[in-house]
């Protein structure tokens, strides 16, 4: 028994199939399943089934899994401790970041992350926040740059900044004259917001009718805040946009921004990570850079 064929066989079981596995793994799908085999031969019992779509574990497959996640997390934690000795920050960080984070943050950090932590192998997914969790729960992703709050049980959030929230009026909008929106002003038949799976757009329903008891009716939903500042740019409409977005918008647009009543909430930017996570250290150079870059 092998770390190597633990980690093959907790791929297997997180990703469902043994393509995607060996996807995953970068190796051969042969090789996976050679070594996964070689596992259930030398234990006698067969431990996942291949009958299923997606592949599922059998009852002595769970039981192997378990043992293998705490193993695995031992084995890690070995290194990382070996790694911190010798004041050295390395190995592979798996990192998903929100779509209303990535657009305005990653070019930021990145660089300064990159020189500074050259033996950390970073793999960067955009991911809306459930894809997000589902990915941390099934050891798909390490950490997360998401907004607090929206993880739930089972990962620990890392507060790092606040991030107010503006409105985005478009010109033929009657709240365009003013400089400051309240909430309970907004006509939510003019709201557009982002689509289902993004977290601000959750933020931003229960800002809204928060304040009062009455139907919404939205006529356009994106994945985009930038498509959605492009609508409100043609029509009579307006969306809620964070603190990031706005030095992205155009010097001839920007008497767009209004600012929100005082009263209106904001988000706070967090790392997420797994609570079994060990690589405390790559955890803090990212925190460390991310923060160092906004304060510049």
């Amino acid at each position: 028994m092998t770390i190597i064929q633990l980690e093959y066989l907790l791929s297997v079981a997180n990703c469902g199939s043994f393509s995607a596995a060996a996807e995953h793994c970068f190796v051969t799908q042969p090789s996976l399943s050679m070594q996964v085999k070689a596992l259930e031969e030398e234990l006698g019992v067969v431990l996942l089934d291949r009958s299923k779509k997606p592949v599922i574990p059998t009852e002595a497959g769970e039981v192997v899994l378990s043992r293998a996640r705490e193993t695995i997390k031992a084995y890690n934690c070995i290194r990382e401790s070996v790694a911190e000795l010798k004041d050295e920050t390395a190995g592979k960080l798996r990192l998903g970041v929100i779509p209303t984070v990535a657009p305005y943050l990653l070019h930021k950090f990145l660089p300064a992350f990159v020189r500074d932590y050259p033996k950390v192998e970073l793999e960067i997914s955009e991911m809306v926040t459930a894809d997000i969790v589902e990915a941390l729960r099934r050891d798909r992703l390490d950490a997360a740059l998401v907004a607090g709050g929206t993880c739930g049980e089972g990962i620990a959030e890392h507060e790092l900044f606040g991030d107010r929230f503006f409105a985005y009026v478009s010109p033929n909008n009657p709240l365009y004259e003013r400089s400051n929106v309240r909430i309970e002003d907004i006509d939510l038949k003019d709201l557009v917001i982002l689509s289902a799976g993004n977290c601000m757009r959750d933020q931003v329903i229960e800002l809204c009718q928060a304040k009062r008891n009455m139907p919404s009716h939205y006529t356009f939903e994106s994945g985009s805040l930038d498509t959605l500042m492009r609508i409100v740019d043609c029509t009579s409409c307006l969306t809620i946009i964070p603190e990031m977005a706005v030095e992205y918008v155009p010097a001839d647009r920007r008497d767009r921004i209004k600012t929100l009543a005082k009263g209106a909430t904001s988000r706070k930017i967090a790392v997420a990570v797994r609570r079994t996570y060990v690589k405390n250290s790559i955890i803090r150079a990212l925190t460390d850079t991310v923060m160092a870059c906004v304060a510049r």
